[in-house]
């Protein structure tokens, strides 16, 4: 369970690797939301995500979630729903206008606080979740658990040595040819062809 990350990031983080210095790097969600990585553990078991839906109050009877937490996108509306019928929210109806970016409005019912309600949605619905990481990769035959930090290095290192490999596959290339030049041009000056 190894969570999606930026690519500008990872390369960011390559560089630093590359010039010996510490990367550190966490996670990027595209559906947006706030995350909280203190009890990330660099993606190893153990470690923990809360995420949380960018909420924010419309006027006192609607509030629109922006952003919505990594893994709730067809589940979120249906948690809303279950939590009203079970009386843990009271909501008159909701709308989902969700087309490239997210976007659900929650109609309030009338005379319920807008703060209540916000407080009661990551309280009992997937408006707030907490996602544990657990990033294996297989090493050889075996899977080995290493940290998003250690498989970034990796990554890095034996990107580093197909690089090379074919810096020396292309040097030999020229070598090749440097040779068959001089060979050419030493039978066509000592008047070898006839």
């Amino acid at each position: 369970k190894i969570l999606p990350h930026n690519f500008c990031e990872l390369i960011d983080a390559s560089i630093q690797i590359l010039r010996g210095k510490k990367a550190v790097i966490y996670p990027d969600f595209i559906t947006g939301g706030i995350a909280d990585f203190s009890d990330y553990k660099d993606g190893l078991r153990g470690g923990k995500i809360r995420l949380r839906a960018k909420i924010r109050k419309e006027d006192n009877k609607t509030l629109v979630v922006n952003e919505i937490p990594y893994g709730t996108t067809s589940s979120l509306i249906d948690s809303i729903l279950k939590a009203n019928d079970k009386g843990k929210i009271k909501i008159k109806k909701i709308e989902d206008n969700t087309s490239a970016v997210a976007e659900v409005i929650i109609h309030l019912a009338p005379g319920v606080s807008p703060d209540k309600t916000l407080d009661a949605l990551y309280a009992f619905t997937d408006c707030e979740v907490s996602i544990s990481p657990n990033s294996s990769v297989i090493d050889g035959d075996r899977p080995r658990f290493m940290g998003v930090t250690e498989i970034l290095k990796v990554n890095t290192d034996r990107t580093v040595d197909l690089l090379k490999l074919e810096l020396e596959i292309r040097l030999a290339e020229l070598q090749k040819q440097w040779h068959f030049s001089t060979l050419e041009k030493i039978f066509i000056n000592e008047e070898m062809y006839i």
